[in-house]
């Protein structure tokens, strides 16, 4: 209920004229992980995957609202960033991921490159300073640290400008990155700010949100996540800007003509699952099967109809026969 009066809200403070929006910029629901999907003048990239655990709402999403990705940015390679990439390259086909590695020892990362090695996706770690168009926009690479001594400081750091619209997105980049870019002078400045790692306390110094100045600033959670994020140390830095959460308020869209920017709050379909899948067999059961009480919670995919299972790569147990 709270969330629905929060939608509401957010609706009727901030929504005019989406019918002639090109820029759409979508930061989807993933629960404790980040995913945002972008599309402009037709073309679309999709920003992080979210956990393995989003994979079945990912695959649904995009299918619902893209028929090929031009650009996958894989900000750093962390399961709550990846995890749902190996749905998205079955979802639809993709151009190229970029990631700040070309290679990484985890299931999710195994998972994304063999389905990204079947369609023949290319990945590439981009060079700080890159540029490239996606419909009418312009996508700047900002920072990529591949030799970073923590996974976190390795994500890249990237900026969308449309028009006048502008976005920032941190993934899970910490202080020292953050003070890296600003001796750098890269431009920071934004009116969307993705906050970094979830708000967390280790990243989003006040030093770092003055340089973005952002009217609004995007958190990326899942409800009563154990972390405790977001921080308080992070909401009183961004005390400046509104604040809007995806676990207080679901996916979360902006829109832009290149000039006026507005957010809504995106009614998300309603997945009914139907079975679970496995993702380190990548076999899918029927959920009373007994085989399920084997699987731990980690591997625990939740997924629609069978068409999704065995669209997103999955095989049918052979116990159950689901």
């Amino acid at each position: 209920m709270l969330k629905r009066i929060l939608s509401l809200a957010l609706c009727v403070t901030l929504m005019f004229g989406v019918a002639h929006a090109d820029l759409g910029v979508h930061f989807l629901d993933v629960g404790q992980g980040d995913a945002a999907l972008i599309i402009c003048d037709g073309e679309a990239m999709l920003v992080d995957g979210g956990p393995v655990a989003a994979s079945q709402f990912l695959y649904s999403f995009l299918r619902q609202q893209v028929n090929e990705l031009n650009v996958v940015v894989a900000t750093h390679p962390h399961e709550d960033h990846i995890g749902g990439l190996a749905a998205a390259l079955n979802a639809v086909p993709v151009g190229v991921i970029y990631s700040p590695v070309e290679q990484w020892d985890s299931i999710s990362w195994v998972n994304m490159a063999k389905y990204a090695e079947a369609q023949g996706t290319p990945i590439v770690v981009p060079s700080e300073g890159d540029t490239f168009a996606l419909g009418g926009a312009v996508v700047t690479i900002l920072h990529c640290w591949p030799e970073a001594w923590t996974e976190n400081d390795m994500s890249i750091v990237l900026r969308v400008d449309y028009g006048s619209s502008s976005f920032l997105f941190t993934g899970d980049a910490e202080e020292m990155s953050e003070y890296m870019m600003m001796e750098a002078g890269v431009p920071l400045y934004a009116d969307v700010l993705k906050v970094a790692h979830h708000g967390s306390r280790w990243s989003t110094t006040p030093e770092f949100v003055e340089a973005v100045h952002p009217t609004w600033a995007v958190i990326s959670c899942g409800a009563g996540n154990a972390y405790g994020h977001p921080h308080e140390e992070v909401l009183r830095a961004l005390e400046g800007a509104k604040i809007l959460r995806t676990d207080e308020l679901g996916t979360i869209s902006f829109h832009s003509d290149g000039s006026v920017l507005f957010a809504v709050a995106f009614e998300e379909p309603t997945i009914q699952v139907a079975y679970i899948g496995n993702r380190k067999t990548m076999k899918f059961h029927r959920p009373e099967c007994e085989s399920v009480a084997d699987i731990a919670e980690a591997n625990k995919v939740p997924l629609g109809s069978r068409e999704d299972a065995i669209g997103m790569g999955y095989v049918p147990c052979g116990r159950c026969k689901p």
